[in-house]
């Protein structure tokens, strides 16, 4: 049997070009191919030939990768000389 995942289509959201996507992203086009290529990056699909982005879907992954980049920050102090 096929598994089918469907994902509900909401009115609000804009479906993107990998060109758009690139740009929102700010990286080049060849990058979220090799992404998509990879499996990674933003969740892509196809409609007849051309690939789409759900604009939604970009903005979570940029948030994804704000939240789950290196390593925890350390709290930073200020140097100052000893005496």
């Amino acid at each position: 049997m096929t598994e089918h995942i469907t994902h509900a289509v909401n009115t609000d959201d804009e479906l993107l070009t990998i060109e758009e996507a690139a740009a929102l992203v700010r990286a080049p086009v060849a990058t979220l191919r090799y992404w998509r290529h990879l499996g990674t990056g933003p969740h892509s699909f196809r409609v007849g030939r051309a690939v789409r982005y759900w604009r939604r879907d970009v903005l979570a992954w940029l948030n994804e990768q704000t939240i789950h980049s290196g390593p925890p920050r350390l709290e930073t102090h200020s140097l100052t000389p000893r005496d």
